[in-house]
């Protein structure tokens, strides 16, 4: 099976910018150009490769054709480079919340001529979007290799178990039962300290979805609920007395894939 190059690239222009018009004005040509473009690469395949909603959805055969598009892209910019007429590059980029709030961006600014697309997802989720071809590399809590990838540690976050004083001397010895904070509904690290730290299978049923670091670590400080506060956040809070520990801080592993 042959695929074009050209409309490889389209279809990977169209999941970039979303639509069909934007992935024409990226590629300076017209909308009617990159719907024969994808059309084409369909029949080649033989399988529908986009659902045309706003923004675009791949299918299961979408993201593979995309994954091909992304490393065939990788291994351009390379050539170029070595050639020595390389062009600044873009490179998406899937990283959780917390390490975008606090040494992720630093970092970035020592990566010259490279246009990021950050997106942001929970840890033990980033190599979800490696797979699908949607970025080209994570931040995740997964040491094993998604195919094709390397890995490199990063090193470690860590995280107290922390709570507003009055809230915490309040629900003292009853931790799975008191209210809590998760980042998100896929947020599961509460519930796996509370199953490491007592006999109950989980956090509290009653909780409070906040998907902001800092907003995250100020509603545990507002007495919302207890969470697991990234040290940057928590340090500060723990010395002045507005937060108190519930017990000891647990490191959380990141590893770089690509």
């Amino acid at each position: 099976m042959d695929l074009p190059l050209d409309h490889v690239r389209t279809l990977l222009a169209v999941v970039d910018e979303g639509t069909f018009d934007a992935a024409a004005a990226a590629l300076h040509v017209t909308p009617s150009a990159i719907s024969q473009r994808i059309k084409v690469l369909e029949q080649r395949t033989g399988r529908v490769l986009l659902l045309r909603t706003k923004p675009v959805q791949l299918t299961d055969s979408g993201r593979l054709v995309v994954r091909f598009a992304r490393q065939v892209a990788h291994l351009e910019r390379d050539v170029r480079a070595e050639l020595g007429v390389a062009e600044p590059a873009r490179l998406p980029i899937a990283v959780n919340a917390d390490s975008l709030a606090t040494w992720f961006l630093p970092a970035l600014t020592q990566v010259p001529d490279v246009y990021f697309e950050l997106h942001r997802e929970d840890e033990s989720h980033t190599t979800d979007l490696l797979r699908e071809g949607l970025v080209m590399a994570a931040v995740t809590a997964s040491p094993e290799p998604v195919a094709g990838c390397s890995v490199r540690p990063l090193g470690a976050m860590r995280y107290t178990p922390a709570a507003e004083p009055t809230f915490a001397a309040h629900w003292r010895g009853r931790l799975a039962e008191a209210p809590v904070v998760v980042f998100d509904r896929r947020d599961e690290m509460q519930d796996r300290y509370v199953r490491d730290t007592t006999d109950a299978l989980g956090a509290s049923r009653f909780r409070h979805h906040v998907p902001a670091s800092e907003a995250f670590a100020a509603a545990v400080t507002a007495g919302l609920g207890w969470g697991l506060v990234p040290a940057q956040h928590a340090d500060p809070r723990l010395r002045t007395g507005a937060l108190v520990a519930l017990g000891e801080p647990i490191d959380v592993p990141l590893y770089w894939q690509q």
